[in-house]
């Protein structure tokens, strides 16, 4: 029997398959969908494809048509494809640890958080290569269009689930470790004006509550909990949790992994 060549083998991508799955089921419960869906998702014949232009009808303006914002994406996409592999690693994280999310069509379709995730994603891309003056265009227009303002120089890992993700601040030197999850109203933020390293470093596995501002060339150790509302000025050890303003260690993170968790319960001691 002759093989097939090896161009003619699709390779498995069990992330798009559940999202095609899930999108034609939506568009039979609900047929007034079926232009946004099929747009989005069913058009295309794979995830890169269907990012592509959720970005592309996302981020483009009048200043910058739709079809040149595709083609930048499908540019960055090609060349790097841990930009797309990162990409499925979040809509899983968001999948598993935000209870509003019940198919993984959600968050391409619907959540401003993973959007504008994979479109800092595409902008820092664009700063790796130089291209300066076009990823501050994409970080405007991710401002603009979603709450979120994420400096493109700023290191993001990946697995990351931003909830609600309104006023997310992260600046130019901040970097982000894998599989962290954070609420709205999070800044990781300088403490004055200087030119240099001057943001937070934050380790895989963290928790990062609402409100929550982090503040100068810190250290937040990996598998960490800062409460809600806490302004964090000092480093975190690993597997702490941190509370207040300022923030001081009020016990053990209370689990291996917070941010997969999701559990921000402070534990506190019965009085005898």
């Amino acid at each position: 029997m002759a093989s097939h060549p090896k161009s003619h083998i699709q390779p498995l991508d069990p992330v798009w398959e559940r999202i095609t799955e899930e999108a034609e089921e939506a568009v039979r419960a609900e047929p007034l969908m079926g232009g946004l869906i099929h747009k989005t998702i069913l058009h295309h014949k794979g995830f890169d494809a269907a990012l592509a232009h959720r970005l592309a009808s996302k981020l483009s303006s009048v200043e910058m048509g739709e079809q040149i914002m595709r083609e930048i994406a499908d540019e960055a996409f090609a060349a790097d494809p841990d930009l797309t592999a990162a990409a499925r690693a979040d809509i899983v994280a968001v999948y598993e640890r935000d209870p509003a999310c019940h198919r993984f069509m959600q968050p391409m379709l619907y959540f401003k958080g993973w959007q504008a995730i994979q479109a800092y994603r595409l902008g820092h891309w664009l700063w790796t290569q130089g291209r300066h003056d076009l990823a501050y265009f994409i970080q405007m227009r991710v401002s603009e269009t979603f709450g979120v303002d994420i400096h493109p120089n700023a290191v993001i890992g990946r697995g990351i689930m931003i909830d609600h993700a309104h006023s997310i601040v992260i600046g130019e030197t901040a970097r982000v470790g894998d599989n962290v999850s954070m609420l709205h109203s999070v800044t990781l933020g300088g403490t004055g004006k200087e030119d240099d390293d001057r943001h937070p470093k934050i380790g895989d596995g963290v928790l990062i509550g609402a409100g929550a501002k982090v503040l100068g060339n810190i250290r937040v150790g990996n598998c960490s909990r800062i409460a809600a509302g806490s302004v964090v000025l000092s480093e975190v050890p690993p597997c702490k949790t941190v509370a207040g303003v300022p923030a001081k260690i009020v016990g053990e993170a209370g689990c291996d992994q917070p941010s997969l968790s999701m559990d921000q319960i402070l534990q506190t001691t019965p009085r005898s």
